[in-house]
């Protein structure tokens, strides 16, 4: 397999012509059938002393709107669109490869059924619940702010963790820890606090469901070693490349919709990946 890819395909078509054994760490994150459309659009503020926004030192801005992206989100049977995916991920991953898969509550029972019946019931080793904090509250029932990403390894005694690689967070109550600890931080636990992408951030690219690079650095540093190759079949927004990159890793992204390789094309282009079955729109400078 070539070294930093992005491919626009079917996944399941890609998947089948992937060697045996070649990946060492695949991430998804599939859509969530929520059955609706998901989107998003951008918006930028440009200096207009008539603008309806003021900003810092009383400068006036308008908001104008940019190009909206969109994916239907919404299968009849989606533990049989899944399940092909899951089986050919596992046979394309080295025999201490892992896989990760990012779900909301939903489908992750549903999901944690098909892992187990594909990996078998010991090759679980976490269910990571990723905790933020935005968007609407309900009042008629408890806000849903998680998701799930399920970690499972091909082979549950031989696995690559590397521990020393774990960014550290801080303590609730650091002066109960001594300044020493309290100066290390401590080692997360299976539940991560990490905001959303923000609105307005340098990391967000407009694109639905992106998720925080934070996340995936977490997961690409700890769960593979230099050089190793990370793939993402629902690559979305080329999160998971980002993060391989910047970490020395080698990318495989794969999605079927053309917005998002144009988005993960952009995004990686420091790093000259070939990209396959389409064409780079132009950079503008």
């Amino acid at each position: 397999m070539k070294k930093n890819s992005i491919n626009l395909a079917d996944n399941l078509d890609f998947l089948r012509n992937v060697e045996d054994g070649s990946v060492n760490l695949i991430y998804i994150d599939p859509p969530f059938n929520t059955g609706v459309t998901q989107s998003m659009t951008s918006l930028k503020t440009v200096r207009d002393d008539e603008g309806d926004r003021t900003g810092f030192g009383g400068n006036r801005y308008r908001t104008e709107r940019g190009e909206s992206k969109s994916y239907l989100d919404s299968f009849d049977d989606y533990m049989g669109f899944l399940a092909p995916r899951i089986e050919e991920a596992k046979r394309v991953l080295t025999p201490d490869g892992s896989l990760f898969l990012h779900v909301d509550q939903r489908e992750s029972h549903y999901c944690k059924i098909l892992l187990d019946q594909v990996f078998g019931r010991g090759s679980f080793m976490n269910e990571i619940i990723w905790s933020y904090d935005y968007g609407g509250r309900s009042k008629r029932k408890w806000p849903a702010k998680h998701d799930t990403i399920f970690w499972y390894a091909v082979d549950p005694k031989n696995y690559t963790f590397n521990a020393d690689a774990i960014d550290r967070i801080p303590y609730m109550a650091p002066s109960l820890v001594g300044k020493e600890k309290a100066a290390r931080g401590k080692i997360p636990t299976d539940v991560w606090w990490q905001t959303i992408v923000p609105t307005n951030g340098k990391e967000r690219t407009g694109y639905p469901t992106q998720k925080p690079i934070a996340i995936l650095d977490r997961i690409v540093k700890v769960h593979t070693n230099a050089d190793e190759l990370v793939m993402d079949f629902f690559a979305g927004s080329g999160t998971t490349g980002v993060a391989a990159a910047k970490n020395d890793r080698r990318f495989v992204l794969v999605d079927a919709n053309s917005e998002a390789v144009q988005i993960a094309a952009k995004r990686l282009t420091g790093y000259e990946p070939e990209c396959v079955g389409f064409t780079p729109e132009p950079q503008t400078v």
